[in-house]
């Protein structure tokens, strides 16, 4: 049954990121259209002097010029993040790649994962922050990495930080990572271009020319715009939530060890608030938040609800918040600055 729901799994993730990369474009000349009704109901394009429905079909007749731009964008898009996705994402969160000298330890956990299932070793970074989180990301085999944090290397001990490596390496293997960098990368620009233009437009200023449909001009431009913001809920809810429970499985499976999961997420549970923006936190570890919208747009379930999960289908015991499962010292994992 494993094997079919994996295989489904997969599947609708290969889906999920071929829709994305097909709707950039698309999403990329709405947004388009929409900047081109604004602009021209402050008089910064011409309009035809005549009715709404003359001036949107204007709007329109000017996509003709604007649509191969889009596509040249786009295209430029795609190569700058399919090359560049992990130096935007370092960026973001502030991760530093290590090596093998420098977090042999770490290093070792990983990799004697990864040769378990025959992958190549995914690159190793940290973050240097006390948040205790971790995600994987890349796009392609031979360009995949795993970060961790600082707080998460001091906080966990070893086999509670294979557990996270674990989790992290099951997304890879079942292509969570590329939906999820895809969708932070590809499809976050967009409501990018649209935050910008909201802010943008308080400091406009029109050539003056009267332009009747001005206001019907602004406010269907502004209703364009703010799609992108509705794409980004959007694109939230495509990325299951049933990610996290599929790769804690995942984790129990290559270690052996629910109850090393179950303590991991234990420790994590309200010390993870790592600062990043709405996208890319969407591939973290944990990034639960409180309250009733950020709990019905959530990227993650509980971890109340994983630790059940773990307990019902892994066999784990759950030493209860607040509590860790007694190891001793010489189990902890080794850090260095």
């Amino acid at each position: 049954m494993r094997a079919v729901g994996l295989a489904t799994h997969i599947w609708a993730n290969n889906t999920r990121s071929v829709l994305l990369l097909a709707g950039f474009p698309v999403m990329l000349v709405g947004v388009i259209f929409g900047i081109q009704l604004i602009l021209m109901g402050v008089g910064f394009l011409p309009n035809s002097g005549g009715t709404l429905s003359q001036d949107i079909a204007l709007a329109l007749s000017m996509l003709g010029a604007t649509i191969p731009l889009a596509v040249i964008v786009a295209g430029v898009w795609f190569a700058i993040a399919f090359f560049g996705n992990q130096a935007m994402i370092d960026a973001m969160t502030g991760a530093r790649k290590v090596e093998r000298a420098t977090e042999p330890q770490l290093y070792n956990l990983l990799e004697n994962l990864a040769i378990s299932r025959g992958l190549t070793t995914p690159t190793l970074r940290i973050i240097e922050r006390p948040e205790l989180n971790a995600y994987a990301s890349g796009l392609r085999e031979g360009h995949y990495s795993v970060t961790v944090t600082r707080g998460l290397m001091e906080a966990l001990d070893r086999d509670e930080m294979e557990a996270v490596l674990a989790h992290e390496l099951t997304h890879v293997i079942n292509k969570d990572v590329r939906t999820m960098v895809i969708a932070s990368i590809f499809a976050g620009i967009i409501t990018v271009i649209a935050e910008l233009l909201f802010r943008g437009l308080f400091y406009v200023r029109g050539s003056g020319k009267d332009n009747k449909n001005a206001g019907p001009l602004l406010l269907i431009g502004f209703a364009i715009a703010l799609v992108g913001f509705a794409l980004a809920v959007v694109i939230r809810l495509m990325l299951s939530r049933t990610r996290e429970f599929v790769a804690d499985a995942g984790a129990v499976e290559l270690t052996k060890n629910p109850d090393a999961m179950i303590s991991a997420l234990r420790k994590v549970a309200g010390r993870s608030m790592l600062k990043a923006p709405d996208e890319v936190q969407g591939m973290f570890l944990d990034n639960r938040k409180e309250g009733f919208l950020d709990g019905l747009f959530a990227t993650h379930p509980s971890i109340d609800k994983r630790i059940e999960a773990l307990i019902r289908f892994g066999g784990g015991r759950d030493p209860g918040p607040g509590s860790e499962s007694p190891r001793p010292p010489t189990t902890a994992v080794p850090t260095s600055v």
